[in-house]
């Protein structure tokens, strides 16, 4: 066991060092990174400010309250936030591959889709993930099982977001030039994560569950945060893994394709 663990630290331990070296290179300009986080989390806040008002008229909208909604944007941004403050090329992944900028990852002894991601991270993200603890913080269940479960709420967002634009942006390996459809995507999932799931029907709902799963996350208050139900989390795990498996073999197999930029440069 032991050596087992040494060794997937030495296969892994750079990960570690990227998310230190981002850090640390986001530190360098503290005040840009400051006021960076702090827009993100006020453009957030304006918009929990218009939800304040609607609830106040309307208390109740398909049986969600003010306090589900909170939490619908708390998970929603929390995992978007880690998604990119840990992965930040996820949503770079087609600029790329359009660049030919993979060489310089492609020349290193390394799991190439892992280095990518975390060869980066998002200031805009960073405030996105303030914003979610401070929103849970203030709205949010503080009991043992309810931070237990607001965390694996945040895991499953995280893997959501993560697998989701993996997925999108490897399509510029099929179709050439993604950037602005992987955008369109990018903006649709991050759009329907935050509202809740009731106030969509029919095929508008079908389409929330499985083409752009964004309702798993928006509906992860009620189905895991306030009333747990077995059905939604079997459901969940299901969904995050076919999309975890699909978004890595469509990246690897668009790989095979993709044609060096001859690129002279190196990733340290």
């Amino acid at each position: 066991m032991l050596t087992a663990a040494k060794g997937f630290l030495r296969r892994y331990g750079f990960v570690l060092t990227a998310w230190k070296l981002n850090l640390a290179g986001a530190m360098e300009f503290r005040m840009s990174f400051f006021l960076t986080a702090g827009m993100m989390m006020l453009n957030n806040a304006v918009f929990l400010f218009f939800w304040a008002m609607y609830f106040q008229r309307f208390p109740l909208v398909n049986g969600w309250s003010l306090s589900d909604v909170m939490m619908v944007w708390a998970v929603s941004t929390t995992g978007y936030g880690i998604s990119n403050v840990l992965f930040g090329n996820a949503l770079r992944i087609a600029n790329l591959v359009a660049g030919g900028d993979l060489d310089a990852y492609l020349i290193q002894p390394k799991p190439v889709l892992l280095n990518l991601l975390v060869n980066r991270m998002s200031l805009l993200a960073a405030g996105d993930l303030l914003f979610g603890l401070i929103t849970y913080g203030l709205f949010g269940d503080h009991s043992l099982p309810g931070i237990g479960k607001f965390m694996l709420a945040a895991v499953f967002s995280t893997l959501l977001f993560t697998f989701f634009h993996i997925l999108t942006q490897s399509l510029a390996f099929y179709i050439g030039n993604a950037e602005n459809l992987g955008y369109q995507f990018f903006i649709g999932f991050v759009t329907f994560s935050t509202y809740p799931t009731d106030i969509f029907k029919g095929m508008g709902r079908i389409l929330l569950f499985t083409v752009i799963p964004a309702g798993f996350i928006s509906y992860m208050p009620v189905g895991l945060l306030r009333m747990p139900d077995g059905g939604f989390v079997a459901g969940l795990l299901l969904v995050t893994a076919i999309l975890g498996i699909s978004a890595i073999a469509v990246f690897y197999k668009g790989l095979a394709r993709y044609s060096s930029g001859n690129r002279i440069g190196m990733k340290s």
